[in-house]
């Protein structure tokens, strides 16, 4: 794997310069400590809400079970201990949910990075189908991130809000200079920024070879690496922890390996990639983004570990694949508006730079075992590659305006219409995750938005009644819309129940006690089955964000509402025969078109 280090990368005139008299003395710690702590939800509250939120999920008689074993759990005295412990956790830690989580959600999870956490960004096709317009565009665009990069050393990112409120920013400090590194039980993420030296290169891979400095690195890495080491990263965690002992034992391959870590970021120069018809070529791209395409395509031309990896190709397709564990999908998009804003700036007149130091090639040493275990990734990498399905598209009837125009929620809006789709499929509701935000509090990662409730289930059933008239179907569609809003709502105020179920489970597993039976009952595990994944992350560009399905027989969906048309970015996994990315795409534009079209035809009512 060809890695160049683009040492110096930060030192050119302007690319970063320290902005000694913006920084304002602890600005962002003064900003977090002004943030609320998150709160530990009331027992009885989750509880009703659980039961509430199983109703449409399980039969009749699998919820009166589970409403005597809620019961049991709230009279017994066992959710209340567990909910104490939980209290006096909260008042202990500065976030009595976010290392746990970090650790179950990310650390812990044994699934290859690749296709299962990672997601990837699709971003416009740019006009260069050349080397020289491919390095021009990577040149500007890493200018762009080190100009974001110098925002949050100087601590001049301006602080988002949401509802007026100030939001936690931690996670804009956790992006740059660093990796996830493998464990054998755990992994760990590694943050350099914030060394004594912190990082002043990236890396650039460009032929699996990787190195720094644009021009010479093509160049010099004209020829593929016989053995792309950044492969290592897409296998299973135990096995890539194995792998990674292995690898290191080395002393040149320790020096390379910790030079990507540390890096600021990767740039990939991918190869172009296979031709395919305009209507599925952004389908193509989210795949190269999410994988890179396969052992004998660009997945080789990766380090996955890595936190922020921007992909470049030679055809003009690009975009980046990010390691979750640091960030949520909102402030990478974030720095993605800016980076993109930052290319189409015309070029400067440049005073004369210093001449730079040659790239340094990072150098590997493979013995036998190393390149068997490169082999062994390769195979287990093609069958992920096969195994993906992904269907990107436009969907270009209406944007947000047009929910907006009707006093309903945009995000609501394409919630519902999910949900609709998912029942005309499957003649059934499933459990849906939606996540929600939780950057109102310090140190905040992300809820579940639960789609499907029992005022969803009732607009999708009389969706297609005939006996129902119209203006019943919009009185269903809006009131659906509005209990969908107040979930949110009481999402991103830390009421949701998913996290605090999580909490109280895991407390019991601290307090090495027996797991309480509400959390072993099958309604749960239906509960936390979650068939449609989904996320609405907002951008200014015209991109989207795309991942896989959490569950073998689900789909992952990421959608960008834009203001006249959406774009959509459905998963799932060939290997199930029930699943099929393109037809829950197909079903999810009827559903939009049908949906618009009943509410037009549909004078307000009072509701």
């Amino acid at each position: 794997m060809l890695a160049f280090i683009a040492k110096s990368m930060a030192k050119p005139v302007r690319l970063v310069k320290p902005v000694s008299l913006a920084k304002l003395p602890g600005r962002y710690l003064a900003h977090q400590e002004g943030l609320p702590c998150l709160p530990v939800p009331p027992l009885q509250q989750t509880l009703d809400k659980y039961l509430l939120a199983l109703k449409p999920l399980v039969s009749l008689e699998e919820w009166s079970l589970t409403r005597v074993l809620v019961e049991d759990f709230r009279t017994s005295g066992v959710g209340e201990r567990l909910q104490k412990g939980l209290e006096r956790r909260a008042r202990k830690t500065e976030n009595w949910l976010s290392e746990w989580w970090l650790q179950t959600a990310y650390l812990e999870y044994r699934m290859p990075v690749v296709v299962h956490s990672n997601p990837g960004v699709v971003l416009p096709k740019q006009d260069f189908e050349d080397r020289q317009g491919q390095l021009r565009f990577a040149a500007k665009l890493i200018e762009g991130v080190l100009d974001f990069k110098t925002m949050v050393d100087n601590e001049t990112l301006p602080v988002e809000y949401l509802g007026g409120k100030p939001l936690c920013m931690n996670q804009y400090y956790q992006m740059l200079s660093s990796c996830r590194i493998p464990g054998p039980k755990r992994d760990t993420v590694a943050n350099y920024s914030q060394a004594s030296k912190p990082p002043t290169h990236i890396t650039v891979v460009h032929n699996f070879q990787i190195f720094t400095q644009l021009e010479k690195i093509w160049g010099t890495s004209l020829q593929t690496n016989k053995e792309p080491i950044g492969i290592l990263t897409t296998n299973h965690r135990n096995s890539w922890a194995k792998a990674y002992n292995n690898l290191i034992k080395d002393k040149t391959n320790k020096e390379s390996v910790r030079t990507i870590q540390k890096s600021i970021f990767t740039v990939c120069l991918d190869a172009p990639i296979p031709r395919v018809s305009d209507d599925l070529y952004q389908s193509q791209v989210a795949a190269q983004m999410l994988h890179g395409g396969g052992s004998r395509w660009n997945s080789g031309n990766r380090w996955f570990d890595k936190t922020l990896q921007f992909i470049v190709a030679e055809d003009g397709s690009c975009g980046l694949v990010y390691e979750h564990a640091p960030a949520e999908g909102p402030p990478i998009v974030a720095l993605i508006d800016h980076v993109v804003e930052y290319t189409k700036r015309p070029e400067l007149i440049r005073s004369p730079m210093m001449p730079l130091p040659m790239p340094k090639k990072l150098r590997f040493n493979i013995t036998p075992e190393i390149k068997n275990d490169i082999e062994k990734a390769k195979q287990n990498l093609n069958i992920m590659v096969h195994d993906l399905d992904v269907k990107v598209f436009v969907f270009s009837v209406f944007g947000k305006n047009f929910p907006k125009s009707e006093k309903l929620s945009p995000d609501a809006f394409i919630q519902l219409a999910l949900q609709l789709s998912y029942y005309r499929m499957y003649k059934q509701v499933c459990a849906t995750y939606e996540s929600a935000s939780l950057r109102m509090f310090r140190l905040g990662r992300t809820d579940t938005i639960r789609s499907a409730s029992i005022d969803s289930e009732n607009f999708v059933q009389a969706m297609d009644d005939p006996s129902k008239q119209n203006q019943e179907k919009v009185d269903l569609l809006r009131k659906a819309v509005q209990a969908h809003r107040a979930y949110t709502d009481m999402a991103i105020n830390g009421n949701a129940i998913d996290r605090h179920l999580l909490g109280l489970k895991l407390q019991a597993i601290e307090d090495l006690v027996s797991m309480p039976e509400l959390f072993m009952d099958t309604s749960y595990a239906v509960a936390m089955h979650f068939n449609l994944s989904t996320s609405q992350v907002p951008a200014k560009t015209d991109c989207v964000m795309c991942f896989g399905p959490v569950v073998p027989d689900g789909y992952g969906v990421c959608y960008n509402p834009m203001e006249d048309h959406i774009n959509f970015a459905v998963s799932a996994f060939n290997s199930c025969a029930e699943t099929n990315a393109a037809r829950l795409a197909h079903y999810l534009e009827r559903a939009l078109c049908d949906m618009q079209q009943l509410v037009q035809r549909t004078p307000k009512s009072k509701l």
